[in-house]
């Protein structure tokens, strides 16, 4: 049985509720604290994927942390690239490893090192099935964190777990942008089309390409939120985004495009949703509960951006969690965790 702490705080001006959390009753891990301040490893299901990690950066400098993300090697990363990777033959001496998913590279990680702490943290979604390798995972963690509690209902699904689940919030909403709406502007939310080395894509590719067409053809302008793994060639008709999604979010009427991570942080700022579905796209329900409607057709797309609205304020809660604070809160999670420190 799940059990959720029924006190909320209002934010964004009454439209989204904070829910504390989700849990259900765990196992107590006891252990001596450690003054040493933590030296953290992170595993994606998303090797590469640094744009996971990044958002952390800033509070766990501030704290005086170390963050390092395990690659399997370092071709994937871009020269520049702020975050600090490793791979598991090179990695610095750490005191916790984090996954984010219990795909190959996670499991492979989480055996490598065996002898660290382990948690697991939801940074992106992952469908509500048990993954083939979680139960490598499961005996080890001692910390589930979600950043809502939509969220972690799909995430202990995923890792077949009965375990608490701690709600932190998204490091993205931290930082919200004030929403200035310009006349006739549409956010087009782009998924991944082609898979890589670095993760899988998600169908609806072309689904989304002519709806944006016919959104054009009505005359509005179109804005593109490139996922960071997309073909960019594939939109450079329209004007892409130097911004983040959540940022660009704020200047759009609506916004339409492939249901993911980015959906409920969309809503948060409160800019409506429109969810491209194409017949093979498999998503939490959560991501679709914050769509104004669904189209599987371009022709619809117009007219259900025209009449785009945000959800209800108990379910955008319940799809974002808690709003402000939410990277201070993982990494205090995190800290727990490294000191045996009950879930809550």
């Amino acid at each position: 049985m799940i059990h959720r702490e029924v006190s909320r705080r209002a934010v964004l001006g009454g439209l989204l509720g904070a829910t504390a959390g989700i849990a259900v009753p765990g196992t107590a891990f006891a252990e001596p604290a450690t003054r040493r301040r933590p030296r953290v490893l992170v595993a994606t299901n998303e090797p590469w994927g640094t744009y996971h990690v990044k958002p952390l950066l800033a509070e766990a400098a501030r704290r005086g942390w170390r963050l390092t993300q395990l690659v399997p090697d370092r071709t994937g990363i871009t020269p520049g690239d702020p975050v600090p990777v490793a791979t598991p033959s090179d990695a610095p001496r750490a005191d916790l490893l984090v996954v984010t998913g219990a795909g190959d590279w996670p499991a492979e990680c989480a055996a490598r090192f065996r002898h660290l702490p382990l948690a697991a943290s939801a940074l992106a979604y992952q469908r509500p099935v048990e993954a083939p390798r979680a139960r490598e995972l499961r005996p080890r963690l001692r910390l589930v964190t979600a950043s809502s509690a939509a969220e972690g209902r799909a995430f202990a699904s995923y890792l077949g777990t009965r375990g608490t689940v701690r709600v932190v919030g998204s490091p993205q909403t931290d930082d919200l942008p004030a929403r200035r709406p310009e006349a006739g502007l549409v956010l087009v939310l782009t998924s991944v089309t082609h898979p890589d080395a670095t993760g899988e894509a998600a169908p609806g590719t072309e689904l989304l390409l002519a709806s944006a067409e016919r959104l054009a053809a009505a005359g509005r302008r179109i804005l593109v939120g490139l996922h960071p793994r997309e073909d960019r060639s594939l939109w450079e008709r329209y004007e892409i985004s130097s911004d983040p999604s959540v940022v660009a979010s704020a200047r759009a009427e609506a916004a339409i495009g492939i249901p993911g991570t980015v959906f409920p942080l969309v809503a948060a700022v409160g800019t409506p949703l429109v969810g491209c579905v194409d017949p093979e796209l498999s998503v939490p329900d959560y991501l679709l509960s914050v769509c104004s409607s669904t189209v599987d057709t371009p022709d619809a797309a117009p007219a259900a951006v025209a009449s785009a609205h945000l959800p209800d304020p108990a379910t955008l809660a319940d799809a974002v969690g808690p709003v402000g604070g939410s990277t201070a809160r993982l990494l205090s999670a995190w800290a727990d965790a490294l000191r045996g420190v009950p879930a809550r």
